[in-house]
């Protein structure tokens, strides 16, 4: 198990920037796959991307790709999700979880991460 603590988000014009950061707790942080969701008001919580255990595999849902970019630092135990161009539309409450490298299933599936950080709220102005 690890615990996670999301930072980073914040009010951000049509166009412009953030970098999300999320600190996870536990010595075998290097052994989950690490994920980024996030969920709208109103709105069911969807898959933003992922990073496997090992970096090896990157995933992102068609809305972010080339946009966003998901990243991982085993030694600081952090993983960072890059949001450039940011669209009011991907104003919501961003979270970041973590399964371990062990659970087989498609990465996209909230269901299959056991550990979840806070969220934090990132707002795009238009």
């Amino acid at each position: 198990q690890v615990q996670l603590v999301e930072s980073g988000g914040g009010l951000v014009q049509a166009g412009g920037s953030l970098r999300l950061s999320c600190a996870a707790s536990g010595r075998t942080f290097s052994t989950y796959d690490m994920g980024w969701f996030r969920q709208a008001p109103g709105k069911e919580r969807e898959f933003v991307a992922v990073i496997t255990w090992s970096s090896s595999s990157l995933y992102y849902t068609d809305s972010v790709k080339g946009r966003f970019t998901i990243s991982r630092d085993n030694a600081k135990n952090t993983v960072y999700l890059q949001m450039n161009s940011l669209k009011p539309e991907d104003t919501a409450v961003y979270y970041c979880a973590a399964r371990s490298r062990k659970v087989i299933g498609t990465y996209n599936n909230a269901g299959l991460y056991e550990d979840w950080g806070q969220g934090t709220q990132v707002t795009v102005s238009s």
